[in-house]
């Protein structure tokens, strides 16, 4: 039983605790985003103007458009898709916000598959 009061105070501070969402610091800039495939870190530029991003992988640009849901929630659709895939919309939620960087979960619109990443601010 004594367990349980000690606990309680516990789990009523961490249930107040908030992440942070100061997504409008990310609406604009430059950014890098890196992950890993097939054992070989990646790394991804883009550059965001509130509506528009475009982004450098491997040498190659390419140019999206932005349709903002709310303040951390965003739909990427690449405006010159080079095959079926890309012509699908890319769902954006920012999870949480740091002062240079922030985590989020991308999507193709529509599936319940998500995955998660973590970018950062270099501009």
């Amino acid at each position: 039983m004594k367990k349980i009061i000690f606990l309680f105070p516990f789990l009523a501070l961490v249930s107040c605790y908030n992440a942070e969402h100061n997504c409008k610091d990310f609406k604009t800039g430059k950014f890098k985003f890196e992950t890993e495939v097939n054992g070989v870190k990646k790394t991804t530029f883009f550059e965001r103007k509130d509506s528009i991003e475009i982004e450098t992988f491997e040498g190659k640009t390419d140019t999206a458009t932005i349709r903002w849901v709310s303040d951390c929630e965003y739909v990427l659709q690449k405006k010159h898709p080079k095959n079926m895939a890309e012509e699908k919309a890319i769902s954006m939620k920012i999870l949480t916000t740091s002062k240079d960087s922030y985590t989020f979960e991308f999507g193709l619109v529509g599936s319940e598959e998500k995955q998660r990443g973590k970018v950062f601010k270099v501009d």
